[in-house]
């Protein structure tokens, strides 16, 4: 499996993320991608968490300068929300279609499947499967057999543990984020043999 980390400005986490192959996610607010090959981010998650409104205007700026080289781009979407989220998803996936190589349908709380029949899974457009922690980790195994049926990517987000990279790899995923490396770089050393022992068993 790829792995994203956060981008992180400390030089010795990304001389250690840099070695151990794994990639950035990009974010709005921070539009650099260090020289690393980078998934772009749609910054509603950060918003989330700080309480703020999503800004659409900065994730348009970030389309803009990083959205076709970017190894795929997060379909804006409200986190927890399911409905709503995919009704936000739906309205900007025309436009971001002809301004970015692939992208990724986030899936939140209350989605099915069924739901997302008609914003064209294949080859440009995955799933990436987001929501809170409970309804992700219950939910998983569903994402990964429809990712499966219609030849999708399938990325999981907010991924920092062994036990839930060894999920992301039951399930069939493609690539993970998480912040745990990029916050201190150690925890490289638990979390690399996971990814590398997933990639194996998903590739075998």
């Amino acid at each position: 499996m790829i792995a994203y980390a956060s981008r992180t400005g400390t030089r010795r986490n990304l001389a250690v993320l840099r070695a151990a192959g794994w990639r950035l996610m990009v974010t709005p607010v921070r539009l650099s991608s260090e020289g690393f090959p980078y998934a772009l981010d749609n910054g509603a998650w950060a918003a989330h968490c700080q309480g703020a409104p999503w800004d659409a205007d900065a994730f348009l700026r970030a389309v803009a300068a990083l959205g076709m080289d970017a190894d795929f781009v997060v379909v804006p979407d409200i986190v927890g929300d399911g409905s709503a989220s995919l009704r936000r998803s739906r309205a900007w996936l025309p436009f971001l279609l002809g301004h970015t190589r692939r992208l990724l349908v986030p899936v939140q709380d209350g989605m099915t499947p069924a739901d997302l029949a008609d914003v064209g899974l294949g080859e440009t457009v995955g799933l990436f499967v987001g929501g809170t922690t409970p309804w992700k980790l219950t939910t998983l195994g569903t994402w990964g057999a429809l990712a499966a049926r219609v030849g999708c990517y399938l990325h999981v987000g907010r991924v920092n543990t062994r036990r839930r990279i060894a999920r992301c790899a039951a399930a069939g995923a493609h690539s993970f984020d998480g912040t745990s490396v990029t916050r201190y770089a150690v925890s490289l050393g638990r979390l690399e043999p996971a990814r590398r022992q997933g990639s194996l068993r998903l590739y075998a």
